[in-house]
């Protein structure tokens, strides 16, 4: 290969690299700016770290003339692009998909025209490669070490969390609760109302004592999952309670986690369900369990369950916090007062005000909405609008002091993020109530 043939592939490999950084930098600089316009400083942080590392590697890759470095911001972004959008849930974060093809490309084509040219890395990257490794050990350090600090705190609820004390979800409670499975009969009311048997999952704190009165927690999972997933699949979120009851850092309740699932309905369209789980909370579900344990509604109806409902909560994750939305805060607001969502909201403005300001429910008082997200979560940024927008229609509703929105660190759409808000919650509810 003559001279000539070989400058002109490390130009090309040149121009390639660049336009790969100039479309990273681009795109890092618009995310920036939505980030910042969303209010919330966690995300906005988070964004401005992801991004300058993206950035940096971009750039090293094309001062080095390393194309093949574009790779891990390639890799990087598909996984971030994974974890920040859905398909039916919001893609806020579609841009990682472009900077995504935009590194893959690069790198690919780069390193083509480089092995052509038989150019070998150029000087120029030590000081970025540096500031990069320097950034990427700072973060972990600073990850680590609040894990480690929250990991051996002593109870309390944080804004910030970035771990479950480990006394409290990796030790066995010498003062366990039990788990008993609990059918009941229902309506497929979303559809043809046919006579439907459901479970559900029934927590009943150590000790419980029928002579006495109980705050109750109904508990829903998300889409995909069902009625075993909070205190069975996952039981050390169990653990965790039983331990925080033991402690004393909440009082004894009981906790039910039922499904909106019922038997193939709606299969193409569940968010019919997270309306017409009112129905058979209603009902149902609600009936059943309180004429059988022991809570503060005197009679199982609506005379008995609006006359307690202080002493009830509805909180849910993903699917379960539209549930929440719709079948208890919007849908029951005479029969509860405390409520938590946990990555899920989907409800516009004016639903909320339709509901919440209606003749039925304009008169009950608000105790606390808890509303959570990880701050990679796809959900993040349509919880943060609908978030707003619901502080705006309901005078009810007073951030910081009714009501508060914690995004957890270094948390996305799972469990972990959950174990940690429903730690939070359970906090946060039945707080300040007499006997």
């Amino acid at each position: 290969m003559d001279r000539t043939s070989k400058r002109r592939g490390g130009s090309l490999c040149d121009r390639i690299t660049a336009g790969a950084l100039a479309v990273i930098a681009l795109v890092g600089c618009i995310y920036i700016v939505r980030y910042a316009l969303l209010g919330k400083t966690l995300p906005l942080v988070t964004m401005c770290i992801v991004e300058v590392l993206l950035i940096l590697v971009a750039y090293i890759a094309w001062r080095g003339r390393a194309p093949w470095l574009l790779l891990a911001d390639g890799v990087g972004c598909i996984v971030l692009f994974s974890l920040t959008n859905s398909t039916t849930v919001s893609l806020f974060n579609f841009g990682f998909g472009i900077q995504a093809a935009a590194a893959l490309l690069g790198a690919v084509l780069g390193t083509v025209f480089a092995v052509r040219a038989r150019q070998g890395l150029r000087k120029g990257a030590l000081v970025p490669t540096v500031a990069l490794l320097l950034i990427v050990a700072s973060v972990l350090a600073f990850w680590q070490v609040n894990v480690a600090i929250d990991k051996s705190a002593e109870g309390a609820a944080q804004t910030e969390l970035w771990a479950v004390p480990s006394a409290y979800d990796s030790v066995d409670c010498d003062q366990p609760g039990t788990v008993e499975r609990f059918t009941y009969q229902t309506k497929a009311y979303a559809t043809d109302e046919r006579d439907v048997e459901k479970s559900a999952y029934v927590y009943l704190p150590y000790g419980y004592d029928e002579s006495q009165q109980y705050n109750i927690l109904y508990l829903m999972h998300g889409t995909g999952d069902d009625e075993a997933y909070w205190l069975v699949t996952y039981s050390y979120n169990k653990t965790m309670i039983d331990n925080m009851i033991a402690n004393g850092d909440i009082e004894p309740l009981i906790i039910v986690t039922p499904t909106f699932y019922v038997e193939d309905d709606c299969a193409d369209d569940l968010d019919q369900l997270t309306y017409s789980f009112r129905e058979e909370l209603r009902n149902d579900l609600m009936p059943a369990i309180e004429s059988t344990y022991s809570t503060y509604a005197e009679s199982c109806d609506e005379d008995g369950f609006t006359a307690s409902r202080d002493h009830r909560a509805f909180a849910g994750l993903s699917r379960g916090a539209v549930t929440t939305y719709h079948s208890a805060f919007c849908g029951s607001l005479d029969y509860f007062s405390w409520f938590g969502t946990f990555s899920g909201s989907r409800t516009t403005a004016e639903y909320f005000q339709e509901t919440l300001q209606s003749e039925a429910f304009a008169d009950y008082s608000i105790h606390y909405l808890y509303v959570t997200s990880g701050n990679f979560d796809f959900a993040l940024t349509g919880q943060i609008s609908d978030y707003a927008d619901l502080l705006e229609v309901e005078p009810r509703l007073t951030a910081g002091e009714n009501t508060t929105f914690d995004i957890f660190p270094m948390r996305y759409h799972s469990i972990g993020s959950w174990h940690l808000a429903l730690y939070n919650y359970l906090q946060k509810v039945f707080v300040g109530l007499g006997g």
